[in-house]
Formats: structure tokens, C-alpha cells, sequence
């Protein structure tokens, strides 16, 4: 890792720029699968989780910084850095990101062959295999290419972002001259075939063969009366950062769909393409796609994020990945309704050690009982094939008021959550369409019930998305309650949503962008006011991200009042901890391991009485400022010491914890016995509820 000096932060240290800090959590995902202790597949799976955030990373972030630069913007950001100068650190940094990629790549696919997982070339197959492939080819491939000879008297065709293409330099047939301008032409991969073929092979080994392999081998095929002296493989990253133009908007819903058909043709911001490429075909592409400074030469297959779905599919080398851990059902919901228990008291429920089942369950019963007459809930991210949504389609065909809020701004879910709100509308449902210029954020879910005793609430707050196959590999935490304050909360919040009404006070949740912020300075203040006492004073942090300087400075100052800070932040950073005079108490700490960090919990020590709170929402400038984001406190003991334990444990965690040293680069914590996994051992804190701190 490239250490940070002063004259790339702004003071000694004060800040860690954000884009750079985002590639360091890259980089120490990437150290997973280099880990030799890691399973081999899980290895293939990190490997395909670094470059899909890479693709993220470059077509949103990078996308910014380069159109900040064609803006002629040069002033520096809190960090210190210039949108130059910080595009320079970041394509060196990515280049030497990429290379450790390809270089473990290489290093992950040698191991596979030595399992008998083989990816292999044309060439390489036997007589009979090569006939197997070539039936494949004309009945399958051949049908849905289409070469493009390219002009220079016609317009250039469009290239789709992340899709793979064949450049291909041409000679005609009775053109002896080499001194002549080679014909270009353009191949898209079908990628809709599949990225990959199993070939069948007598050894009992799963062969395999990139498709583009495959066609790279029949190309000559396609252009009979030309020569193909070259062709390589290459792809486009564009800008996939369009901002909707929000400002006079009626109907959201078409915007965003005019967005989406506008990110098609955003600009190139990356090249990638196989390192032996044709100087004329490399040249080419530059001058056609104008990318010139962001131009990856690869030493390998362009876009390994194919070894996600290899690893997932290799079912019969359940050796080479992690031991099975089926989600347990929450035993409180197992036996009785989830009315009855949460008349009763609260249950959270930890995915993905806990089954997202129960969450489904009790939309699938509100639905069915005819108490209910009221649904109310936000959806961000809702996987493909949802059984919230059925439930809430059925809950409306049966006559019960079902009011969703379908966010059609979440970032490279907008045509999925386009299709959710469409549906749910023919259903009968009230669907609103987000806010303009505020994302909605928060997960909550609100179940009205006319009980014997009057109108009954009943609460479901998240740490994050509704999402049953991402809260099979998140940390999450869900909290079911009917407590009286939140449940009022809750409902006056999705009135005010629904009513596109701004925010009230609440009596115990804390809104943004209103009062959340506000609510956790306020929190600050309290333990620096315990410090000054001479009581001990601590605050417990966990979240994706830490990257608002003013939540920043207000850390700063807790520290030099003398509050002990620990903070357990997976991704970005910009807080610099340990510094003299500045960060001194604060301690950050980042765990990557087998499921994915998600869920943001906040720990105030309160003078030996904690509070908890749970939110949806990271420390960043947008979730604090431009989003509207939920943090709900957690009443209930029981429920608030199994979390506390879960913040204790990762705390101690010395086999996955990297810890966020002073001058910015992060370093391993050292495995010493006993051995603490925090992952691992999360599920026995979680099966005894009820023992005490």
C-alpha cells in the first residue's frame, strides 16, 4: 500500500481521502482471496467481489472525478487533494491493484487445475471435444454474432458499457501492400449464452472453455473475404454516475427511466483490453473512445467477476468452500405468532446466522389475518424473485390498504425496482416513487392491527435492504417491536413521506436529514460531558462507512475530551485515529471475512447505563444530510445486551480485523491464542439471549 505523507492529506494526517480509502478496503478484500487459509472457491469468489467493485468504483467515482476535471475544477477537497492530483494516485493505485489481482488469478487457477477444475483453450482439446465445440458453436454462438465492419465515413458503433467485444484488424484478400490503413471490425460476445461452456472430458476433471475463446477460434470463419491479422478482446466502462435533473420533475418514475436509457451512452471513463493487442487496433479504440489516460493492458480474462457464479455452481466441490451454515429460524417465532410474541416483547433477529424467512413470514401473515388492515413499507434493493412482494400483492387483492415506498433511485436497481412499482400498482397498492432530491434509505415496515383493545402497530426497523439473498451473506440486524413511542414514530414518518410533508420531532427516533445528525452530536456531547466528570466514558461505532468531516471533527473533539472510541468500519475511512492531540482515544478497526459487514449499531456507554441505537444510515455526507435515514434505539435489555456482546466480540477479533493505523495504511491484526473469529463465533452469543453483560 502506498503510505500517505502530509503533502497528500491536509495536516499531519487530519483526513484520509475517501476514493483511496475505498481502494484500500478493495485491496484487503483482495487479500482474502490470497489467503491460503481461505477455502480455494472462496478465494474464485473474492477474486470476482474485487473486480465487480472495481467496475462499480471506476464507473461511479472515478466517472465523478474525471468530469470535476473537464469542469476545470481544481480546488482541493477536505482531504487535501485536487481532482487531478487525485485522479493520478487513483489510476496508479488501481494499476497496482489490478496487477496483485491477475498475479493471485493466475495463482487461484492454477490451484483449481490441480483439482480438476481445468479452463482450457481451443487448441488445447482433443479431435472429439473440438467437434463437440464446433456443433456448439454453429447451433448456439454462431447465430448470434454480428461482425461490424467499421467506416471511418459512419458513425462509431455504440460499445455497451461492460460488455466484451473483439477488436479485429483486417487485410483484404488481394491486398499486398503493408503500408496500406487495416480494416477494423467490431465482434460483441453474446454474453447472454453464458461466459463460460463445460466440455465434456474422459478424466473425470470439469473442463471448461471462455466463450470468447471459443469464438476467437471461428472468427476467421465470419469475414471470408478478408485476412485476420489481429483480434482482441477489450471492454468499456462508462459513466454510470448520471444525475437525474430533479428540479421541475412530475413524474419521477419517467426520469428515471430516461436516466437509465441516458447511462448507455455514458462516457468511456476506462479501456480494457488482452496486453498483446494490435498497436493500430489499440490506437484506434483510444482515438474512437477519446480514453486515453485510463487504459488497462491485461494479462488474463478481462472481467473475472464470471468466478462468482463458477464457484457458486460447482456443487460437487463442497471441500473447496466454507462449511455449510444453514440460517437457524428464530426460535421465538417458532411456536407462536408474531403478534403474540411481540405483544409481549422485542426480537431481533441477526441474518445471515438468523433465517430472512421470519421477516417473509411476517409480511405472509399480516397478509392472511384479517385483523390486519394495514401495510406500510420502504423497499431499496428487493432480490429478484421476492416474497415480500407476493405477499403485499396478495395483502392488497384482499381488500388491506398496503402503502409501499419503492425507491427507483437505488443505484443499478432501478429498472428491477421500476418493474416492483409497476406491479405492485396493477395489484392495488399505493406505490410512492421516492422523494426528488432525497433518496429514502431507511428500512422500516409498519403492520396496523385492530385488535380487541383498539388499533394495535406493529414495528419491523433494518439495518438493511429487504433482500432475502443478500441477508444470506450480510450482517444485518432486524428489530421486531410493538413498542408504543417507535411504532407512533414510525407512523407519523410514512405519513410524512406519503404526504410529502417535512419531518417533525420524533418522540424517540432520529430522523435524517432533520434531526439525525444533531441527535448523534448530541449523544457525543453527553459522553464527553460524562469524560469531564471523571467517569469513564466510551462510544462503540459500527458501519460501512466513515467519511463526513464533520462527524469526523466531532470525533476529534470527543477524543481530546477523553472519550475511548472504538470503531468497526468495513469500508471507507477518512478518520486518521491515533494521531497526538487529535484521534489519540479513537481506534478503527475494519473485519472482512466469509459474510459481508452491514449492519450500522451505535453504542453510547451513558455513564454505565448503554444505549443502542440501529440505523440504516453510515456516517457519510449523504446519508447525515441528503437521504432520508431512520436510527431507532433498542429498549429492550435482552435485545441490547446480545448486541452489545456481538460489538465486544468483533472488537477482539485477531484472525479477520485489520486495524487503520495513524498515517492511514491498514496492517493485520496479529493472531495471538486464543484465536477469535468473531464471525464465527457470533452464533453462541446469539443462541444465549438473555445472560447478562
Amino acid at each position: 500500500m502506498e503510505p500517505y505523507t502530509e503533502d497528500q492529506v491536509s495536516g499531519s494526517c487530519k483526513y484520509i481521502n475517501r476514493d483511496l480509502s475505498w481502494l484500500e478496503f478493495n485491496r484487503r478484500v483482495l487479500e482474502e482471496a490470497q489467503n491460503e487459509n481461505t477455502p480455494l472457491l472462496e478465494r474464485a469468489k473474492f477474486l470476482a467481489i474485487v473486480s465487480t467493485n472495481l467496475d462499480e468504483f471506476i464507473s461511479v467515482r472515478a466517472a465523478g472525478i474525471r468530469n470535476q476535471i473537464k469542469s476545470g475544477v481544481t480546488e482541493k477537497d477536505f482531504s487535501g487533494y485536487s481532482p487531478p492530483g487525485l485522479m493520478k494516485r487513483m489510476i496508479r493505485r488501481t494499476e497496482r491493484l489490478v496487477a496483485d489481482q491477475y498475479a493471485t488469478f493466475r495463482q487461484v487457477s492454477d490451484r483449481l487445475e490441480s483439482e480438476g477444475i481445468v479452463f482450457t483453450t481451443y487448441a488445447s482439446l482433443s479431435s472429439e471435444q473440438q467437434e463437440e465445440m464446433n456443433a456448439f458453436f454453429f447451433s448456439k454462438v454462431f447465430p448470434a454474432l454480428k461482425p461490424i465492419i467499421v467506416s471511418e465515413k459512419q458513425p462509431f458503433p455504440l460499445i455497451a458499457s461492460n460488455g466484451l467485444y473483439y477488436s479485429i484488424v483486417l487485410k483484404s484478400a488481394g491486398e499486398t501492400s503493408n503500408h496500406e490503413q487495416p480494416t477494423m471490425a467490431l465482434l460483441e460476445i453474446p454474453l447472454q449464452i453464458g461466459r463460460y461452456i463445460d466440455v465434456a472430458a474422459p478424466d473425470k476433471k470439469r473442463t471448461f472453455i471462455l466463450l470468447e475463446q471459443l469464438i476467437k477460434s471461428h472468427i476467421p470463419a465470419l469475414f471470408h473475404e478478408r485476412t485476420v491479422i489481429d483480434a482482441h478482446l477489450f471492454r468499456i466502462i462508462r459513466d454510470a454516475d448520471l444525475p437525474l435533473e430533479e428540479g421541475n420533475v412530475e413524474d419521477l418514475l419517467y426520469e428515471v427511466e430516461r436516466k437509465l436509457r441516458r447511462r448507455l451512452r455514458g462516457a468511456p471513463v476506462r479501456l480494457e483490453i488482452e496486453k498483446s493487442v494490435h498497436p493500430y487496433a489499440l490506437e484506434w479504440l483510444q482515438r474512437k473512445l477519446d480514453v486515453y489516460d485510463d487504459v488497462a493492458l491485461l494479462e488474463g480474462p478481462i472481467d473475472i467477476s464470471y468466478l462468482m457464479k463458477l464457484s457458486q455452481s460447482l456443487t460437487e466441490y463442497d471441500q473447496l468452500r466454507y462449511a455449510k451454515q444453514k440460517p437457524m429460524y428464530p426460535q421465538a417465532f417458532k411456536h407462536q405468532s408474531f403478534f403474540e410474541v411481540l405483544q409481549q416483547r422485542d426480537v431481533a433477529v441477526f441474518h445471515p446466522y438468523e433465517s430472512f424467512d421470519a421477516f417473509n413470514d411476517f409480511i405472509a401473515q399480516a397478509a392472511r389475518d384479517p385483523l390486519v388492515s394495514a401495510i406500510k413499507m420502504t423497499l431499496y434493493r428487493v432480490s429478484k424473485q421476492s416474497k415480500i412482494i407476493r405477499a403485499l400483492v396478495h395483502a392488497a387483492e384482499s381488500g388491506k390498504r398496503v402503502t409501499v415506498v419503492v425507491e427507483l433511485k437505488a443505484r443499478f436497481d432501478e429498472e428491477r425496482n421500476i418493474a416492483w412499482a409497476k406491479k405492485l400498482e396493477l395489484a392495488g397498492c399505493h406505490v410512492i416513487h421516492g422523494w426528488i432530491g432525497l433518496k429514502i434509505h431507511a428500512k422500516m415496515t409498519l403492520i396496523e392491527r385492530r385488535e380487541p383493545g383498539g388499533l394495535k402497530r406493529y414495528i419491523h426497523v433494518s439495518t438493511g435492504n429487504y433482500n432475502g439473498q443478500t441477508a444470506k451473506i450480510y450482517t444485518d440486524i432486524g428489530l421486531f417491536t410493538s413498542q408504543a413511542e417507535i411504532a407512533d414514530d414510525i407512523g407519523d414518518l410514512f405519513n410524512e413521506i406519503s404526504g410529502f410533508l417535512p419531518h417533525r420531532e420524533s418522540h424517540v427516533l432520529a430522523v435524517s436529514p432533520t434531526d439525525l445528525r444533531m441527535k448523534l452530536y448530541s449523544l457525543i456531547h453527553r459522553e464527553m460531558n460524562i469524560a469531564a466528570s471523571g467517569r469513564p466514558a466510551r462510544i462503540i461505532g459500527k458501519m460501512n462507512s466513515l467519511s463526513d468531516p464533520e462527524m469526523i471533527n466531532k470525533l476529534y473533539e470527543a477524543s481530546r475530551a477523553g472519550v475511548k472510541i472504538d470503531l468497526i468500519v468495513r469500508g471507507i475511512c477518512c478518520l486518521c485515529p491515533g494521531v497526538p492531540d487529535q484521534s489519540e482515544n479513537i481506534t478503527v478497526r475494519s473485519i472482512i471475512d466469509r459474510y459481508l459487514e452491514h449492519s450500522r449499531v451505535f453504542c453510547f456507554a451513558n455513564g454505565g447505563h448503554p444505549e443502542v441505537w440501529l440505523s440504516s444510515a453510515d456516517w457519510m455526507n449523504r446519508n447525515l444530510s441528503n437521504r432520508i435515514e431512520v436510527m431507532c434505539p433498542v429498549i429492550d435489555q435482552g435485545v441490547r445486551q446480545v448486541i452489545i456482546r456481538l460489538l465486544m466480540l468483533q472488537l477482539k477479533d485477531n484472525v479477520k480485523a485489520h486495524q487503520l493505523l495513524s498515517g492511514g495504511k491498514y496492517r493485520k491484526v496479529t493472531e495471538e491464542s486464543p484465536y477469535i473469529r468473531s464471525q464465527y463465533m457470533s452464533l453462541a452469543i446469539i443462541n444465549a439471549r438473555n445472560l447478562p453483560v
